[in-house]
């Protein structure tokens, strides 16, 4: 791969236009702009991130999170492209322009999400594959059916940000091919995917659109596995924003609700720096005495850290990483001390705040919400001159497709629906569909 080729502001489903620009803006800061004030983007404010909303303590959601994490981004893509143009001596026209590519592809990152954080994907994977969605096998192609079986929201961010729904344009977002690119961080279709992990970039009905992207940006199929594309190379700046983010930020927020102690945070957080700058760390943090700006302290000198850590990184790696041979992410090859306190927070994050109470049940209740959806919006599409049917497809906006020719084409009408609620939303549905919210006569 090439930088060359890599950074191109081709917009999908505009190719062929090339009207010029009345602004300053380049083609990668309005891809920041149109995701920032698109309607899917507002949405997740009202999307989990990993505890429940609302609570009496603000804590994260899907919208902060990725605001947070398209800032992260920004920073690894300048300190990247300065790197790069430095020591490498590469001169290419869009160079500078890393930083705001990485930013916009971190926004849309989590945008595919269905609500309740990732106990909805589970659920709509398992309606499939454990519940009553299993009779729908007959109906589809082993590739469809994998799809939905593993249903994935990094694969579902690429076709909200691509499909032309019902009213809207060809191209959806238009988006340019580096930033959509840089949004996959599993370039490869469910059917190729581990069975472990079941995760995969695109969905059989996008296959032939990342195809386009890869050729347009001269990305080869992966020298180890050739069922699979090789990365984007800004991918990995992307999923080092989110790694930094979301296990830095989950441990502030357990401390705001109580679950980790002030002692348990800060050694956490401490961690992560030597004897000296350890010092240099406890003397600034003792200037204050809110403990809650002491944690803010100690979590933004751990992102900075990071961030010039994973820069490092990355800029060593870059022959492997254009080659299609890295096949790590940047936060596993960071150096000893980071790499152990890193693996500290996660162990505490999984022992104490994934497996918390207040977690558990929004879990819980996600499950249950989601599969409820699932069983009556599914029989509503494939049955849709029934009474109550009518009723229901009346409740889906027109943009889904829920007239498509093919069952596959139907159930995503209902998933594109599904992953697009917010919480509340979904919570609001599903009291109407069961009864326990009825309108006043």
């Amino acid at each position: 791969m090439n930088w060359n080729q890599l950074l191109s502001t081709k917009r999908f489903g505009q190719e062929s236009y090339h009207a010029k620009r009345d602004d300053d803006r380049s083609e990668f800061q309005r891809d920041y702009d149109r995701l920032i004030f698109s309607a899917p983007f507002r949405r997740m404010q009202n999307k989990t991130q990993v505890f429940p909303l609302p609570g009496s303590v603000f804590v994260h959601n899907r919208l902060t999170h990725s605001l947070e994490v398209a800032c992260v981004g920004r920073s690894l893509g300048v300190n990247v492209a300065h790197r790069l143009k430095s020591k490498k001596n590469i001169d290419t026209p869009y160079l500078e322009e890393i930083g705001s590519i990485v930013s916009a592809a971190c926004l849309a990152h989590d945008m595919g999400n269905p609500p309740f954080g990732h106990s909805g994907e589970k659920a709509i994977a398992t309606y499939f594959s454990e519940g009553n969605g299993q009779h729908l096998k007959a109906e589809m192609t082993d590739e469809e059916w994998r799809d939905i079986i593993c249903f994935e929201g990094n694969a579902n961010a690429l076709r909200l940000l691509t499909h032309q729904f019902n009213g809207r344009r060809p191209g959806g977002f238009v988006l340019t091919y580096s930033t959509l690119a840089s949004v996959v961080k599993y370039p490869y279709a469910s059917i190729y995917s581990d069975p472990k992990k079941q995760k995969f970039g695109f969905f059989d009905s996008e296959k032939a659109d990342f195809e386009k992207i890869a050729a347009e940006l001269g990305i080869p199929l992966s020298p180890e596995n050739l069922n699979r594309f090789a990365r984007h190379p800004l991918v990995y700046l992307v999923e080092a924003a989110d790694d930094i983010c979301y296990q830095i930020m989950d441990i502030e927020d357990a401390h705001k609700l109580r679950i980790l102690t002030t002692d348990e945070t800060k050694n956490l957080l401490l961690g992560f720096f030597n004897d000296a700058r350890k010092a240099r760390r406890m003397e600034t943090m003792e200037m204050v005495t809110d403990v809650n700006e002491q944690i803010a302290y100690l979590r933004s000198s751990v992102i900075g850290q990071l961030i010039d850590e994973c820069s490092v990184v990355f800029a060593e790696n870059e022959e492997a990483i254009m080659n299609g041979t890295f096949n790590t992410s940047l936060i596993k090859k960071l150096p000893q001390l980071s790499a152990e306190a890193y693996q500290n927070c996660e162990k505490t994050a999984i022992k104490k705040i994934y497996r918390s109470q207040e977690v558990l049940d929004v879990e819980l209740a996600g499950y249950k919400i989601i599969l409820t959806l699932l069983e009556h919006l599914v029989a509503a599409v494939l049955s849709p001159d029934k009474a109550y049917s009518k009723q229901l497809l009346m409740r889906i906006p027109e943009q889904y497709e829920t007239d498509s020719p093919t069952v596959y084409g139907k159930v995503m009408s209902v998933l594109d629906y599904i992953s697009g609620m917010t919480d509340i939303y979904a919570l609001d549905l599903y009291r109407k569909i069961t009864g326990m919210s009825i309108p006043s006569l």
